[in-house]
């Protein structure tokens, strides 16, 4: 056997390899995009999460003007930074509405007090149903929803200080 033929299974396994290392360098992209987008928010009637604040439904989201929708845990670490965020854009007049996944009154209400209240309503989804029926694949996720309950946009992970902007700014487009 020539010289150069006993290269070929190792030339092969370093190429495998190599393609191997490569996606644990770069993993693909984890985030499930909602199949909701451009389409209305699915109907929905949820308790209050809270006795001193309304529940939610989706009619509660058709209202003529745009919201946010978020979609929350007291149990979600990064829900606790966000609370600042979504309590800026309430500063700015946004109305953002919040569906609190697998919660308890007393832990939200704990939440609540440890990081900010910038929800007009929440609504209690103790078993996901309305979650998982928004397409949302975790917490925290937010939904621009516009005047007419048709989801705009999905933000998948928590909003930051550099969302605020363009979050405004789509809103103000949808008005």
């Amino acid at each position: 056997m020539s010289r150069g033929l006993r290269l070929i299974p190792i030339i092969l396994l370093l190429f495998v390899l190599s393609g191997l290392a490569w996606r644990l360098i770069k993993p693909a992209d984890t985030a499930v995009p909602s199949q909701m987008v451009e389409r209305p928010v699915p109907q929905f009637m949820l308790a209050a999460a809270l006795a001193d604040k309304p529940g939610l439904a989706a009619a509660d989201l058709a209202t003529g003007q745009p919201h946010l929708l978020n979609i929350f845990a007291s149990w979600c670490v990064p829900c606790a930074s966000e609370g600042k965020v979504l309590q800026e854009l309430r500063r700015h007049g946004v109305t953002v509405d919040g569906i609190a996944v697998r919660d308890t009154p007393d832990a939200l209400s704990a939440f609540l007090a440890r990081n900010g209240d910038p929800y007009a309503r929440i609504g209690a989804d103790r078993q996901s149903d309305v979650q998982i029926a928004l397409g949302s694949s975790g917490v925290p996720e937010t939904f621009v929803v516009d005047g007419r309950g048709v989801i705009r946009r999905q933000y998948i992970g928590p909003l930051s200080n550099s969302n605020v902007p363009g979050v405004l700014q789509e809103l103000e487009q949808l008005r």
